[in-house]
């Protein structure tokens, strides 16, 4: 597969993950949760959109690829990191200026971590 299409793929892939953490962040930091784990929530949900949606078609050799658990450990090893981080940002965003503004932060947050995990995911996990 070529990069720029395997790029796309990503992207549309990381789009839905995207709407899905957005959201489940949202409401559940608007029903009362903490940003840090309503952030974490979010991550949970998207990432196993994201998981699933890249390893069948973003990352996918010539076809279907399974997922499997080998793979899954390493996306983990990738994940937990990124999501450490990511609640860090965003936990630091709601703490100090808000929560409307953390819901607004954590897009652009997520898109440059995107970068990093792409070039992660690439190399190492889905190989």
């Amino acid at each position: 597969m070529t990069p720029l299409r395997q790029g796309s793929l990503f992207v549309a892939a990381g789009l839905a993950q995207l709407a899905l953490d957005w959201l489940v962040f949202v409401l559940l930091s608007a029903a009362g949760v903490p940003a840090a784990p309503a952030n974490l929530g979010g991550r949970v949900a998207g990432m196993l959109l994201g998981f699933w949606l890249n390893g069948r078609y973003t990352f996918a050799a010539g076809g279907p690829t399974r997922v499997g658990w080998v793979r899954f450990a390493r996306f983990l090893g990738v994940w937990l990191p990124l999501t450490a981080l990511s609640t860090m940002l965003v936990s630091c965003v709601a703490s100090s200026v808000g929560l409307a503004q953390a819901w607004l932060a954590k897009p652009m947050v997520e898109a440059a971590l995107a970068v990093v995990s792409f070039l992660l995911l690439r190399r190492w996990v889905y190989r």
